[in-house]
């Protein structure tokens, strides 16, 4: 079974976020990390590969640095690496971004390509459908189990009661959440094995992509401002019942939520 696990670097979360004139997020090769959504999928696949055996590619779309990340789920046990670098990718949205990823995937060929439920970076969670979407194959979204068999996936979606059930054909595209399962650290043996393990990279040309399509020049949404989080917030005790209701109303007013 060829499995590709769709990662992202991102900035840790523990790093100070910064944004340039432009109001892209400033990203520093030491801040960077596998984006922590993602090594679930990265586990999960790792699993469909001890049961139906095959190969697991790690595919990232980010700067020539981002092969240190891909590196890191090399050692964890993926089989090889393949990083879409280009610097007209540079300020994709969304959508750019999943053009790129559809037409890596394409290239590689896929059973089963597996998606973070979101990205710690803008927890928009849009790309697995999107990707989907270019390709023009249904995405079975958010799994909190994953079965293989007689050549189609199967997964349960947790619901407001129970679960659901979907299911599709082989290949398939599925976006887990953090519950499917609990991801596995680097082995020292892991370690020195990724070394020898390959990365390749593709360019937009390598992919047939239109540039115009992606990068800053195809990007549909664009950041005007941001201001910081107030941590310094104010609470406020109101005793008894008289008027509480009243005044539970008034701050919603207020907070702009009614």
């Amino acid at each position: 079974m060829n499995i590709v696990v769709c990662m992202k670097e991102t900035p840790s979360i523990t790093a100070v976020k910064r944004f340039t004139a432009d109001m892209r997020l400033e990203r520093r090769k030491e801040d960077a990390e596998i984006n922590p959504f993602d090594e679930y999928a990265l586990e999960e696949g790792l699993r469909q590969r001890e049961k139906h055996g095959g190969e697991v590619i790690a595919l990232c779309m980010g700067p020539v640095t981002a092969t240190e990340n891909i590196r890191k789920a090399l050692a964890i046990g993926a089989d090889r690496g393949v990083l879409v670098t280009d610097p007209a990718l540079e300020g994709s949205d969304a959508i750019g971004t999943a053009r790129a990823l559809a037409a890596a995937l394409q290239k590689l060929g896929f059973d089963l390509a597996l998606f973070g439920s979101a990205a710690a970076d803008s927890y928009g969670g849009v790309v697995p459908a999107a990707v989907a979407e270019v390709l023009g194959q249904p995405l079975l979204s958010f799994a909190s189990k994953l079965e293989i068999a007689d050549g189609r996936a199967k997964i349960e979606r947790a619901a407001e009661t129970g679960y659901q059930v979907a299911e599709a054909a082989i290949p398939a595209l599925v976006s887990v959440i953090q519950t499917i399962n609990v991801p596995r650290y680097p082995s020292m043996k892991g370690i020195m094995q990724s070394k020898k393990k390959p990365i390749d990279t593709f360019s937009l040309a390598d992919l047939g992509v239109d540039a115009t399509l992606v990068g800053v020049a195809g990007a549909r949404e664009k950041a005007t401002g941001s201001s910081p989080v107030d941590t310094q917030r104010k609470g406020e005790l109101f005793s008894g019942n008289d008027g509480a209701a009243d005044r539970i109303v008034a701050f919603l007013v207020e907070q702009k939520v009614l």
